[in-house]
């Protein structure tokens, strides 16, 4: 997969600038290497650990006759090696968008060095939010749970998931921790890693929380609840970057980013606090993988309300910033021009004038007046 930059310098082999041009076809051989594991009998049963989902369970669903197996799954440490294999082809992926589709456009658009960096943060984003979103509400209307909130909390604790929400984990796990490595291979500047390390680390805390203490169901909803928002803020970029007038998508998601804070913590009060609380199975049980005792529940709330209000936070930073800037714009257009002072040239021409006009009350002029 040829995926490299054009540049007439050839970098020595291994070198940092060598690594950064060429990460995506080093990521691809090594990603061919598992995918060739399976063609022998020896390494084929390693590869399955990287490239299949593992765990699976078969569960009779209908007793009788026309009894029918469904394949469900649990999570477990072999899980680690198949999100690694999947953080490698995010990493493809992330280089494949950049080069045939991101860098086309920085190219045609010429943006600054401020805007191309965010330009391409946003467009990477806004795919990866859209696929994500789109999956996930397929999984939930699939299972009905928006259909049967009751859903989220009945039955805990939820061990077994179908193919289809375990591997939506997997690849969103392979996908924030392939964002470690682009912040290198990216060339992130310094000033913006701890920003670009905070959020990252925020989505595989909730995500590796909801997936381990088999909090899947809830943890499906917030994502996709939240996915949908930033979707918005990202879109809204982007258009604001090719239009520098059109705003209005950031306002649309203003309204939609505080609703979805305070749906996010609802959910999250009505399936812990309340939902889990008064459930059948209580106590703390690792072999069945129940968690449902006072401790948890309350570090899963504080956790949330923490982020929530984090996040809160930083969306009142932001507005009142584009407020500021946007009273600063208009102050500029209301002041009024300064009056330029005249040069010494136009002074020059001032006195040359003056004197012409006295000129024409000279003895000569009145002498060819009288005459």
């Amino acid at each position: 997969m040829g995926i490299r930059k054009k540049n007439n310098k050839n970098p020595p082999v291994l070198s940092h600038e060598f690594v950064i041009q060429n990460h995506a076809d080093i990521v691809s051989c090594v990603a061919m290497v598992f995918l060739l594991g399976l063609m022998f009998e020896v390494t084929s049963k390693v590869a399955v650990l990287f490239i299949t989902v593992q765990y699976n369970v078969t569960i009779s669903a209908n007793e009788g006759p026309d009894e029918t197996p469904v394949n469900y799954f649990h999570h477990g440490l072999k899980d680690l090696a198949t999100v690694f294999f999947y953080m490698l082809v995010a990493i493809i992926m992330h280089a494949i968008i950049q080069e045939y589709v991101l860098d086309k456009i920085n190219r045609k658009m010429h943006f600054s060095k401020t805007k191309h960096s965010k330009f391409n943060e946003s467009g990477q984003l806004s795919a990866f939010y859209l696929f994500s979103c789109g999956w996930g509400a397929s999984i939930l209307l699939s299972e009905n749970f928006v259909s049967n909130p009751v859903s989220l909390w009945e039955g805990y604790p939820h061990t077994l998931m179908p193919f289809q929400m375990k591997f939506f984990y997997i690849c969103q796990l392979g996908y924030w921790l392939h964002a470690l490595p682009e912040l290198y291979f990216q060339k992130t500047k310094k000033e913006d890693i701890p920003r670009q390390l905070v959020y990252i680390s925020l989505y595989l805390i909730h995500i590796a929380g909801a997936y381990i203490l088999n909090l899947n169901r809830l943890g499906l909803v917030l994502l996709v609840l939240h996915y949908f928002v930033e979707l918005l803020f990202h879109i809204s970029r982007l258009v604001y970057f090719s239009n520098d007038s059109r705003q209005s998508g950031f306002t649309v998601w203003a309204i939609l980013f505080v609703l979805g804070r305070l749906l996010t913590l609802s959910l999250s009060v009505l399936t812990v606090g309340f939902g889990l609380a008064g459930a059948e199975q209580q106590g703390l049980d690792l072999a069945a993988g129940n968690f449902n005792v006072l401790f948890v529940r309350i570090t899963v709330l504080a956790t949330i309300c923490v982020t929530q209000a984090f996040m809160m936070w930083k969306f009142i930073n932001f507005q009142l910033r584009r407020w500021r800037e946007h009273a600063q714009a208009q102050s500029l257009k209301k002041k009024p021009a300064p009056v330029k002072s005249k040069s010494k040239k136009d002074k020059a021409n001032g006195v040359n004038g003056a004197l012409s006009s006295n000129g024409a009350d000279s003895p000569r002029a009145r002498k060819e007046k009288s005459s």
